[in-house]
C-alpha cells in the first residue's frame, strides 16, 4: 500500500506496558494503526518514544506577548496594578507591532509542539479592531502549522463603557467563533456575564470567560455562569479562565463546585503561571498559591485544562511557550505526584482542552488528521515529569519541526 510517511515503534499513551506500534499516513491523515505495517513512503523509526496528538493550548494572549520592553516589572513586589500599566501603553500597539511580536511568540509554541490553540483578544479602546485584525491574518498566514481560535472580549470593562460592545460584535461579525470578558474589572460583573451569554447565543459562539481571579469565595462567577449555561442549553461551549478562588475552597465546597461544573458543562482553564505570579500579593508570609486544583474538579466530573495565558509581559514577566513545563509547575503547586496524577496533567494539554474547543477531529485514530508529536519519554507521565521535550512535530501528515532543527520546516 503506499503511503506518504510510516511512524515505526511508537508507543500510544492508551498502549500496554513495552507495546509498540506503528502509524501510517496517507493525503494529511492517519490511514493505519498497527504492529508491522508495511507499504511504500518515507520511513521514521521512534525507538519506543511515546507519540501523541498535537498539544492543546486552551488559553493565551498572543496580542500582549513580548511586551516587557515598554512595561518592565516593578521592584515593589506587593505591586497588582499590571492591568493599569498595560493599557497605560496600549495606544503604542499598531497591527505590524502586534502581528511581530504574536508571530514570534506562536513559532516558538509550535516547537514546543502546540498545534491548536485557542487566543484571547483585546477589542477595547484604544485598540479597538487594531488586535484582531493582526491576529486574524496570523492564523490565515499559519494556517498550515495550527489552527488558531479567535476569542474576542474586553479587558477593562463592558457595562456603561460607551461604543465598546460595538467592537466585540465587530469581531464576531468577522467570524471570531469565541466571545469572552473580564467581569472582574466591569462596573457590572453580573450583567456583563448575561451579555456575553446574550451574543453568543446570536452568533452561535462559544464562550470563555476570564472568572473567578482573586481570593475571596462568597462572590464567585462561576454559579451564575452555570446557571446561565442550563439556561442557554450551552452546556460543553462554556469556559472559565483562571479560576483562582477555587484554590481557596475548603475540600468539601470543591466537590459541590466540580459536581456543578459538571452538571452544567463549564470547563475550567487553570492558569499555573500567571496566578501564582499575581495571587496573594497582599500577604507578606504563609502567601497563597492561588492555582486551582483540576484534579480536584476532574474527580467530581468536570473538564480541564492547563494553559500558558501570558509570556513576557508584566502578568507573567517569563515564559518559554512550553505547555509541558507549566504544567509540570502545576502539579509541583497542587502537590499531584502519581502516575495517575501525572498522566491527566498530559490529558490536560490534549484530549481536554480539544474537548473544550470542541475539536471533533482529534486525536489518534484512523481517519483523523495527522497531528502528532514524537516525545523523548515512553509515557504521558514521563513528559510531565521530566519535562521532556518533542523529538517531532508533524502537522496534517507533514513534518513541522524536529528536535535537531527546532525550528519550523515551512511549506
Amino acid at each position: 500500500m503506499a503511503f506518504d510517511l510510516i511512524l515505526r515503534n511508537v508507543r500510544l499513551a492508551n498502549g500496554g506496558p513495552g507495546a509498540t506500534t506503528d502509524i501510517a499516513v496517507a493525503e494529511g491523515r492517519i490511514a493505519a494503526i498497527g504492529p508491522g505495517l508495511s507499504g511504500d513512503g518515507e520511513t521514521i523509526d521512534a525507538g519506543g518514544g511515546l507519540v501523541s496528538p498535537g498539544l492543546v493550548e486552551s488559553h493565551f494572549h498572543l496580542d500582549k506577548s513580548r511586551i516587557l520592553d515598554r512595561v518592565a516589572p516593578l521592584e515593589d513586589r506587593r505591586a497588582t496594578d499590571y492591568m493599569k500599566r498595560v493599557s497605560s501603553v496600549k495606544s503604542t500597539f499598531t497591527p505590524e507591532d502586534i502581528y511581530v511580536r504574536a508571530r514570534q511568540t506562536l513559532e516558538q509554541c509550535l516547537v514546543n509542539g502546540i498545534m491548536t490553540m485557542r487566543t484571547h483578544i483585546e477589542v477595547d479602546a484604544p485598540i479597538a479592531l487594531t488586535g484582531y485584525e493582526a491576529i486574524e491574518r496570523l492564523a490565515r498566514e499559519y494556517n498550515w502549522a495550527i489552527d488558531l481560535q479567535l476569542c474576542v472580549f474586553l479587558q477593562e470593562g463592558w457595562t456603561h463603557v460607551p461604543g465598546a460592545e460595538t467592537n466585540v460584535v465587530a469581531a464576531l461579525k468577522r467570524g471570531a467563533r469565541v466571545v469572552g470578558g473580564a467581569p472582574r474589572y466591569d462596573a457590572d460583573g453580573p450583567a456583563q456575564i448575561r451579555r456575553i451569554f446574550e451574543l453568543a447565543k446570536e452568533f452561535d459562539a462559544d464562550i470563555d470567560i476570564h472568572g473567578d481571579g482573586g481570593y475571596t469565595t462568597h462572590d464567585m462567577m462561576a454559579w451564575q455562569i452555570c446557571d446561565l449555561a442550563d439556561r442557554l442549553g450551552w452546556g460543553g461551549r462554556v469556559a472559565i479562565g483562571h479560576g483562582s478562588k477555587y484554590s481557596c475552597l475548603p475540600e468539601s465546597e470543591l466537590v459541590v463546585l466540580g459536581k456543578r461544573l459538571a452538571d452544567a458543562g463549564v470547563a475550567v482553564s487553570v492558569l499555573p503561571a500567571t496566578d501564582l505570579f499575581t495571587n496573594g500579593r497582599h500577604l507578606e508570609h504563609s502567601v497563597i498559591r492561588g492555582v486551582a486544583d483540576a484534579h480536584a474538579l476532574l474527580a467530581q466530573g468536570a473538564n480541564c485544562s492547563i494553559a500558558t495565558n501570558n509570556v513576557l509581559n508584566p502578568f507573567t514577566p517569563y515564559g518559554d511557550c512550553s505547555l509541558v513545563r507549566i504544567a509540570n509547575l502545576y502539579a509541583n503547586v497542587v502537590q499531584r505526584g502519581t502516575e495517575k496524577d501525572l498522566s491527566e496533567c498530559f490529558a490536560m494539554l490534549t484530549h481536554r482542552p480539544a474537548r473544550i474547543l470542541r475539536k471533533d477531529d482529534y486525536g489518534i485514530a484512523v481517519g483523523k488528521p495527522a497531528d502528532l508529536v514524537l516525545w523523548n519519554a515512553k509515557t504521558p507521565a514521563e513528559v510531565i515529569a521530566t519535562v521532556a521535550q518533542p523529538v517531532m512535530g508533524i502537522k496534517r501528515g507533514r513534518r513541522l519541526f524536529t528536535r535537531e532543527n527546532a525550528k519550523l520546516l515551512r511549506p
